[in-house]
């Protein structure tokens, strides 16, 4: 890359692993990891709290303008606040998860968030995750990427992951949440999920957690030296 500044674009669907792949590839590369995703389940956050109608966008965009999100990195990664109140620990929950996936259909609340994540970018050398950030966030980033895994497989990891927080829902709640999130990402008006043409493609299905890792880093590597 000669010097230039190292930008890493990655999207991909809910289930992914994104955050914590991203996690551990920033860690790797000495740089630091956004995830977006974390800002727009604080919106969602707001809303539920605000009891904003979800189906309201005038109503969602107004709260989204009046809500105050901000990101720290500290101890543990990224920190998420929403109205100077740490949320990290809060948005993780499946009612928060579709809460978000409503607010981020919105176009004037994508616009928003992004204005936000583009000046958090432009500062550092940054990998930022989401699902609109090849096109939408870092159009020119060095690396772009798309993390995927059959739907089966991501909804294998979020029952485990959910299990561990001590959450009853069942593997096949869980599968038909995470099939009706992909349905509303990937057919929303407003930046669709999909991946760009420049991006390439991470399938994680059959690869374990530091098989991933690595084979982003390869690709990272391999764009730094050219």
């Amino acid at each position: 890359m000669n010097g230039k500044r190292l930008n890493i674009a990655m999207d991909g669907p809910v289930g992914a692993g994104k955050s914590s792949i991203a996690d551990a590839v920033a860690g790797r590369l000495g740089i630091l990891h956004l995830d977006t995703g974390a800002m727009y389940r604080a919106i969602g956050l707001c809303a539920i709290r605000t009891g904003t109608d979800l189906a309201d966008e005038q109503a969602v965009t107004a709260m989204a303008a009046d809500a105050e999100i901000t990101v720290a990195h500290g101890q543990g990664g990224q920190h998420t606040y929403l109205n100077g109140e740490d949320v990290t620990g809060l948005i993780r929950t499946e009612q928060v998860s579709m809460a978000a996936s409503a607010v981020a259909k919105y176009g004037d609340v994508r616009k928003l968030m992004v204005r936000l994540q583009q000046q958090l970018a432009a500062e550092q050398d940054m990998l930022v995750d989401g699902r609109d950030i090849c096109l939408r966030v870092l159009p020119d980033a060095n690396v772009k990427l798309f993390l995927t895994a059959s739907a089966e497989e991501r909804a294998r990891r979020r029952y485990l992951e959910l299990q561990k927080k001590g959450s009853t829902e069942s593997y096949e709640t869980v599968l038909e949440d995470l099939k009706q999130r992909d349905a509303q990402d990937m057919n929303r008006a407003v930046d669709p999920l999909r991946p760009t043409e420049d991006a390439i493609i991470v399938d994680s299905t059959d690869l374990t957690f530091e098989q991933v890792v690595d084979k982003i880093i390869a690709i990272a590597e391999e764009k730094m030296h050219e």
